[in-house]
C-alpha cells in the first residue's frame, strides 16, 4: 500500500428495533451496507445523522464509549418513530 492510500472497512448496518412506524419502511432485522459513498437504501434523514459515525468505522477509527471497537448503536433523529441501527465494521 503506498503512502497515500488508507485502508478502508466494510461497514453493515442492521436494524436492530423500530417503535412506532418508520416511515422509510425500515423493519428489525434489516441488513444494510454502507459507506461514505453509499447510503445502501437507508433513509436519507438517518443517513445525513450517522454518516459521520460510519466514516469513522469505514477509515479505522472508534468510538471511546464503545465496548466493542467495531460496533456502534445509534438511533434514527426522528424521536417520534425510534429506528435503532447497529454499525459494525468488517475486518
Amino acid at each position: 500500500m503506498s503512502e497515500n492510500e488508507r485502508k478502508t472497512y466494510k461497514i453493515i448496518g442492521t436494524i436492530k428495533d423500530v417503535k412506532g412506524r418508520c416511515n422509510a419502511k425500515h423493519k428489525k432485522g434489516d441488513v444494510i451496507e454502507l459507506s461514505g459513498h453509499d447510503s445502501g437504501g437507508l433513509c436519507g434523514f438517518f443517513y445525513h445523522d450517522i454518516f459521520p459515525s460510519v466514516l469513522t468505522l469505514e477509515f479505522g477509527g472508534t468510538f471511546p464509549w464503545s465496548q466493542d471497537p467495531d460496533v456502534v448503536e445509534l438511533e434514527c433523529p426522528d424521536r417520534y418513530n425510534i429506528v435503532k441501527i447497529e454499525l459494525k465494521r468488517i475486518r
